[in-house]
């Protein structure tokens, strides 16, 4: 929905907020439903209300919990029936500069600030431990932002007794905590009161008249910087973008003006700008984004603006190039299904509007951030959300590479007549086994981003993950998969619940990369065998229908399970008898478990 993507307009969706929502609900998209509790230090009605426009626009159903005004210390810290009884699947923490409850004064020594400074500190810590102990559910705590006023002025940043520096201190302890603890995140509203304009932002009309640490026109923007946080803890991040050229990453039409004509580089104003925005683009890189270009040009004039001496972004950066007359539209889809992933994990940048509302049109899923002038392109593209960090693992920073692998794979497998000496030729290496403590993020991050083949599409926090792995009570698996043009890390991950002399696989995903690799079947030559040391004789798999997963309707069928039934909705049980005499499927991969 247009009216939700950035840039918006935040006093638009306060006023439109019912109509919005109700365009939302109707238009038959099927969503994550989760449980979310909002605890405040101030008043949260009208930031719950925007976040959930937010969250059903990115694909999440929200279901909130809401505590009494000012009160979220007492329900993080006492019993509380109603919140237990929710049960929240996220915890967002919504204080601000207003709920710390005393700052230096100018009389105290060093040693009292910091006395102050560890008590202040403490209060949220234990709250943030209790929370962890009771719910175990990710946290999202709201640092502080800066004061509106100055007492000291510039001193007050670096005098221990300026709240600036206290705030600073405190904030660098919050961030200390967040690094060294997993599903906990913060969410930054001292760069957002700065971004907006601290003196907007922290108008104290809003708190003496209605209790809120923000002015109401802010709160979109607040609640969009949570929905963002929340949407990538549970796999809705875009992975890909999908750049034009001319006028997009340099000034000027390559084919018309010449490589030595172009706008990049330091000595222009406007080359300046292209350039800037070049290296935005190339650390997209670094956070697992994968960068392809979409242009019209004749592919050598594209690859020669690429090799512009003054370029940041050369052709090696890219997946693919897509340099053609063909329709853009065309071009696009050839790009997701060339990479395996589902248009609407990818970001169109085009300078061009009525390239962007071809996109809009006929590949809706896709992304297409609304670019105004050059000046602009880093900002649209950054404050957007696409790519929110929750999680960074050694996998995402060489996603790129992984799928130039692939493509090089692709190549190969053209020159092979039989797909098994294909395969074959590969010279594959897996390893499999229960799941690992190192490998703990990466786990839960694919039982969030994997949605085609993914059977049952459940979703799992990283606290989740660690607690069924640590249950006796479970059989759990991940596989690793390498071969001669690179390693490919964590691809497919396995959950299945022991109940007597039955194990029910309550997860089977693996990632579109390795489709078609026989990774499939060496998953499940290691879970019959995980399955007769424990004493299972028969293994119970659930098929569950979304939009995306229709590629593994038969998965089960192809591994020799039994069909037991199936529903109206198409929900499907299968069985395997586990025989004495089980027979590896896996015939191509060297499997180390």
């Amino acid at each position: 929905m247009r009216e939700l993507e950035y840039p918006f307009d935040g006093e638009y969706i306060l006023k439109k907020a019912k109509s919005i929502k109700k365009a939302l609900l109707a238009d038959g998209s099927a969503r994550l439903k989760k449980k979310i509790a909002v605890l405040g230090g101030s008043t949260t009605h009208d930031i719950i209300r925007i976040l959930e426009l937010f969250l059903l626009h990115y694909g999440i159903e929200p279901e909130f919990y809401e505590s009494e005004y000012a009160r979220y210390w007492q329900d993080a810290m006492f019993e509380n029936e109603e919140l237990q009884k929710f049960a929240p699947d996220m915890i967002y923490i919504h204080t601000s500069n207003r709920n710390i409850s005393r700052y230096p004064a100018m009389s105290d020594t060093e040693a009292s600030v910091d006395e102050l400074l560890e008590e202040t500190y403490r209060h949220f810590e234990m709250m943030w431990e209790r929370l962890r102990e009771v719910y175990g559910c990710p946290v999202i705590q709201n640092n502080f932002e800066y004061p509106f006023y100055r007492l000291m002025g510039n001193k007050e940043a670096y005098d221990i007794h300026g709240r600036i520096c206290f705030i600073n201190r405190l904030n660098e302890r919050f961030y200390r905590y967040a690094a060294s603890h997993d599903n906990f995140y913060i969410n930054d509203i001292n760069y957002l009161a700065a971004d907006y304009g601290l003196e907007r932002w922290a108008a104290p009309f809003y708190w003496h008249m209605y209790k809120y640490a923000l002015c109401l026109p802010a709160i979109p923007t607040l609640s969009f910087s949570v929905a963002n946080i929340i949407k990538s803890v549970y796999g809705k991040n875009k992975k890909a973008l999908v750049l034009d050229l001319d006028n997009t990453l340099w000034g000027g039409v390559v084919g018309d003006d010449g490589v030595e004509n172009l706008e990049i580089g330091q000595e222009t104003s406007m080359g300046q700008v292209y350039t800037e925005f070049q290296e935005y683009i190339k650390r997209q890189k670094d956070i697992g984004i994968m960068l392809n270009v979409c242009s019209k040009n004749e592919e050598e004039n594209a690859i020669a603006g690429l090799n512009h001496p003054d370029g940041v972004l050369h052709p090696d950066d890219f997946v693919l190039i897509k340099a053609n007359w063909d329709p853009k539209s065309k071009n696009v889809a050839e790009i997701a299904s060339e990479l395996n992933i589902m248009q609407d994990s990818l970001v169109f940048v085009d300078d061009n509007p009525a390239e962007r509302e071809i996109i809009r049109t006929h590949l809706p899923g896709v992304a297409v951030p609304e670019l105004t002038s050059p000046e602009q392109y880093i900002r649209t593209i950054d404050h957007a959300g696409f790519f929110e960090v929750t999680s960074l693992s050694e996998d995402d920073k060489s996603r790129s590479d992984m799928y130039k692998a692939n493509l090089q794979r692709q190549k190969q497998q053209e020159s092979f007549a039989d797909y098994g000496d294909y395969l074959k030729s590969l010279d594959m290496k897996g390893i499999i086994r229960s799941f690992e403590p190192l490998y703990m993020a990466r786990i839960a991050q694919l039982t969030n981003k994997s949605n085609q083949f993914n059977l049952t599409t459940r979703r799992y926090t990283q606290a989740e993950i660690e607690q069924i792995a640590a249950d006796e009570g479970y059989i759990t698996l991940y596989g690793k998969l390498e071969d001669k043009f690179g390693d490919n890390g964590v691809v497919s991950v396995v959950i299945a619940r022991k109940d007597g002399q039955t194990a029910h696989v309550e997860l089977w995903l693996m990632s579109c990369r390795v489709l078609k690799r026989d990774m499939e079947y060496a998953m499940m030559d290691a879970l019959v065998r995980q399955c007769q040391k424990a004493g299972i004789t028969k293994i119970k798999g659930y098929y569950y229908p979304t939009a995306k997963n229709k590629m593994v309707e038969n998965f089960y069928g192809l591994q020799g399970f039994t069909k037991e039934k199936q529903d109206e909705n198409g929900d499907t049980v299968w069985y395997y008898e586990i025989g004495q005499l089980y027979e590896n499927k896996n015939k191509v991969i060297r499997v180390e478990e």
